[in-house]
């Protein structure tokens, strides 16, 4: 393995017939006092209640504590758990590596601290073993799932969630649950294409195995947030907003293609998917929303800019906002999500008055909070701080518009 160290699990019965294997990744940074308590727990009750072979193995992403010297004793201890060192940190990179280069029948991980209760692991393996599923998730966020976390991580786990399934049309619920697995003929095709080698991975590979069909198997958890945990959380977020992104290029490009086996393999061996697309009409969508915010912003510009003269800064851009944002949902309604006809319009324009009203905080709060800090400041500093929340409230918008207002499930109904 190039940059990485490895020491392989011991057998204790070389000539023994293996059934099915299941490979274990518990990748680790600096957790010199966590991993032994850790891994050992986990051999424990594998030991006593998992039905198939397993194997454990020690992902050190970079540590520079004594977290290696505990994973090789364990390693040498214990014939079922192997370790691996990286020179670089990663939680995607420690997984690419181990399983790329597994021979389990499925590959899975979990995060060291077990926050994960561990008698969720076979419902989790078994549907992959059997051939029924290709992927498998915990999910948190599932209704038969028990989770003790603090507001903050669980509002913004939510907001994730959520924006994956609005914008990237998502079907899995909880993306980021430390506790997935997959057949690995699956997942060894998935990495090729992965680009992500740090929280991002596991949404990348999500994302790919949809768009390529694949089955993914959601397991309700039980879930306890470590209180010790070292992640990064408006970090992370931040860098998982960029994924998304470039996944979404990709995707319009028409640069994702992956291979990837889907089923039971045809008689000519597996083929190529079709390239990892955006929902259908959302690229559309994306650019009719671009230009018609464009039109929408120089309007409001103008106006505000017009009122300002001879109003106050709240009131003008209250007015402003206003007109503009009647305009914006009605173009909005016929350009980009193809809604014809008076039927539901003056419903939709009620609605879309919601996000007006985000709109509106968002932009007086931003005003206020200019003029409290520099309360000199000019007409141009003001507009620039306007425009800025302005644009955090139109992808609000988009996504209420797309996910509420125009959703075409709920004119069905």
């Amino acid at each position: 393995m190039r940059g990485a160290t490895a020491i392989a699990p011991l057998t204790t019965d070389d000539t023994a017939v293996r059934t099915r294997l299941v490979e274990v990744v518990v990748p680790v940074h600096n957790e010199e006092h966590t991993v032994e308590r850790c891994v050992r727990r986990l051999h424990a009750y594998l030991g006593e209640t998992f039905p198939y072979d397993y194997r454990i193995t020690i992902a050190d992403n970079a540590s520079v504590d004594g977290t290696w010297q505990v994973a090789t004793a364990l390693a040498e201890e214990i014939p079922q758990v192997g370790a691996v060192h990286l020179d670089l940190k990663g939680r995607g990179r420690a997984l690419r590596q181990v399983w790329g280069d597994s021979d389990a029948d499925v590959v899975a991980y979990m995060d060291v601290d077990l926050s994960t209760g561990l008698e969720a692991f076979l419902p989790l393996v078994a549907p992959l073993l059997s051939g029924h599923s290709d992927l498998a998730i915990g999910s948190r966020l599932h209704r038969g799932s028990a989770v003790v976390r603090g507001p903050k991580r669980e509002f913004i786990s939510r907001t994730y969630n959520f924006l994956l399934r609005a914008t990237m049309a998502a079907k899995f619920s909880d993306a980021q649950c430390g506790f997935k697995a997959g057949r690995t003929d699956v997942v060894r095709r998935l990495l090729a294409e992965v680009e992500d080698n740090a929280w991002f991975f596991d949404t990348e590979l999500l994302l790919l195995a949809e768009r390529s069909g694949l089955r993914i198997h959601e397991v309700p958890v039980d879930w306890v947030d470590d209180p010790d945990s070292r992640v990064d959380i408006v970090r992370t977020a931040l860098d998982d907003l960029k994924g998304m992104a470039r996944v979404a290029r990709r995707s319009l490009a028409g640069t994702a293609r992956v291979e990837v086996p889907v089923g039971v393999p045809p008689a000519g061996g597996w083929g190529r998917v079709e390239q990892a697309r955006l929902p259908p009409g959302l690229g559309w969508q994306l650019a009719s929303f671009a230009v018609i915010g464009t039109l929408s912003t120089l309007a409001y510009v103008l106006l505000y800019l017009g009122l300002r003269q001879v109003v106050p800064a709240l009131l003008a851009n209250a007015f402003a906002l206003g007109v503009t944002a009647v305009f914006n949902t009605a173009a909005n309604r016929r350009f980009t999500f193809g809604v014809t006809g008076p039927r539901d319009a003056l419903k939709h324009q009620v609605e879309g008055g919601i996000a007006f009203v985000i709109g509106l905080v968002l932009s007086s709060g931003a005003i206020a909070l200019l003029h409290a800090v520099r309360p000199d400041a000019g007409r141009a500093v003001e507009l620039a701080a306007l425009i800025g929340a302005n644009a955090l409230a139109t992808l609000v918008r988009f996504l209420l518009l797309r996910v509420w207002v125009f959703n075409p499930r709920r004119a069905r109904r």
